[in-house]
């Protein structure tokens, strides 16, 4: 069966489910969720609100509600939903997650660190996250927590192709020669697009 045809099917059930029993908050957010997945934003989001009315203390839905927020480029209505999923849930590492991700987009760096330090802190195997807090340590001139971080993302996922990214950069500001062009170059290797300024440095470095 297609792709396509089985979230069709589970669309027409969760409306179903709907018809019979209107106020369950899980299926408006099995439904709104589906929605998301065919790029039914404003359906979506009349789903996740009702998921909200029905289920108050459901967090996912604010976090869902922030990524349709997110994708209309809407960075403070994401970070309100976020920080309404957390504090509904004050371990919910994804909502952390999240409020770190915007808040590294917004420049608050600071922010960002106690955010993402959170969320990998609530979920050990939370990739994206180690990678984001390490990219928000580099920034703020923490090389060597940045290293940790991103050494972490890569245990969990040894060809997170933005991790071996930072680490270039990281070893680079280290001095550390070796590691920074193996990282640039598996970076690479794994389709990455590595900024041309690190390239020409690294260029420089393998001909010293």
């Amino acid at each position: 069966m297609s792709k396509a045809k089985n979230a069709d099917e589970f669309i027409a059930r969760q409306r179903q489910a709907i018809a019979q029993n209107p106020e369950c908050g899980n299926s408006h957010y099995n439904l709104a969720v589906a929605l998301m997945g065919q790029k039914k934003y404003d359906e979506a989001e009349q789903h996740l609100h009702e998921a909200i009315e029905c289920s108050p203390g459901l967090a996912e839905a604010f976090v869902a509600l922030g990524g349709i927020s997110l994708q209309r480029g809407d960075l403070d209505g994401c970070l309100a939903y976020n920080r309404s999923a957390v504090k509904i849930r004050p371990g919910f590492s994804e909502g952390w997650g999240n409020i770190g991700f915007i808040e590294l987009q917004k420049g608050n760096i600071d922010e960002a660190i106690k955010a993402l330090e959170k969320a990998t802190t609530f979920n050990f195997r939370y990739v994206q996250a180690f990678a984001n807090l390490a990219n928000a340590y580099l920034i703020k001139g923490m090389i060597d927590e940045s290293i940790k971080a991103n050494l972490k993302a890569l245990k969990l996922h040894p060809e997170f192709a933005p991790a071996h990214h930072n680490l270039a950069i990281a070893y680079l500001e280290k001095g550390e020669t070796k590691a920074a062009i193996e990282h640039c170059d598996r970076a690479l290797s794994l389709g990455y697009n590595v900024p041309a300024e690190i390239l020409k440095e690294i260029e420089q470095l393998k001909k010293s």
